[in-house]
């Protein structure tokens, strides 16, 4: 199967789901890499800006949602004269299947990438069936 790759630009995130939000500033919707391997599932989200402070990992029922603030980075005393990158917090969230065990979740961030492992539970993982001979 052939790898696909799709750009895009930073995309602002819909607060349907949850209401309305009570802050101003922009959410941005974080771009995500999910691996599948045989264990478990990988996420690696895009949250430039975000460290283990500032970020969220909240597993409610079935879904599962990141979030990260983002600190301005503004120096005081200065003019902007021009922004060409939108400073926002990030959110995202993700339905989960049955087939996650939910008590060994783990998160982790580094360099302003979430890193999520999803371990898939007993049942989920394949496994091979011994075909015997009948007599």
């Amino acid at each position: 199967m052939q790898d696909m790759t799709i750009e895009s630009g930073k995309r602002e995130a819909q607060a349907a789901e949850k209401g309305e939000r009570t802050h101003q500033r922009p959410a941005y919707l974080p771009d995500v890499d999910i691996r599948e391997r045989k264990d478990d599932i990988v996420i690696l989200a895009d949250m430039p800006g975000v460290d283990e402070m500032t970020v969220a990992v909240i597993l409610d029922k079935n879904v599962l949602s990141i979030s990260g603030k983002v600190e301005d980075g503004f120096m005081k005393d200065h003019k902007l004269t021009l922004a060409e990158y939108g400073i926002g917090d990030f959110e995202r969230t993700f339905t989960l299947s049955n087939e996650i065990d939910r008590d060994r979740i783990q998160a982790s961030v580094k360099n302003g990438v979430l890193r999520l492992v999803l371990p898939k539970s007993v049942n989920a993982k394949p496994r091979t069936i011994q075909v015997r001979s009948e007599v």
